[in-house]
């Protein structure tokens, strides 16, 4: 192998791992949707409210318990909330969120309705996966309740 042929060699090696790093670069920031806080410092102004909000909900003593089951293609959530002396909790305003742990565009909203007794449903098209489950629930528009969990949908 003469000098000139290994001085080429090196060229094209190391150009061809540019050229596949700056694709996978441009790759990454064009797929990537997973911001979780548009504003870090808008959500840091609000920490002391979010504290607050998060003693009341302990104070409640709420039990939530929320289950995803397979419903073909569709996924149902069920939300049951019983108080501290395990009675039913009505006249909620449920909402939940499925967050996808990397792409934001692939969250999906479930819009829960009362079924009774403190039983809250819906359902939603939702892949198999990893999901970060977000049950919210208020009265009157205030919140009360707020429950973030790692799920996996079968």
């Amino acid at each position: 192998m003469t000098g000139r042929m290994v001085f080429f060699t090196l060229v094209g090696f190391f150009g061809l791992i540019l050229v596949a790093n700056i694709a996978l670069v441009d790759f990454a920031i064009s797929t990537f949707g997973g911001v979780d806080t548009p504003s870090s410092y808008q959500a840091g102004l609000h920490f002391k409210d979010e504290e607050a909000a998060a003693a009341a909900q302990k104070a409640l003593g709420w039990t939530v318990d929320g289950r995803v089951t397979s419903v073909g293609d569709e996924r149902r959530l069920a939300v049951e909330v019983v108080d501290k002396s395990g009675q039913p909790v009505t006249g909620l305003d449920v909402v939940a969120h499925l967050g996808h742990p990397v792409d934001a565009r692939r969250d999906v909203e479930f819009a829960l309705h009362s079924t009774g007794h403190g039983h809250y449903a819906g359902e939603a098209a939702a892949p198999v996966g990893q999901w970060r489950l977000d049950i919210d629930i208020s009265r009157d528009g205030e919140r009360l309740y707020r429950s973030r969990n790692r799920i996996t949908v079968k």
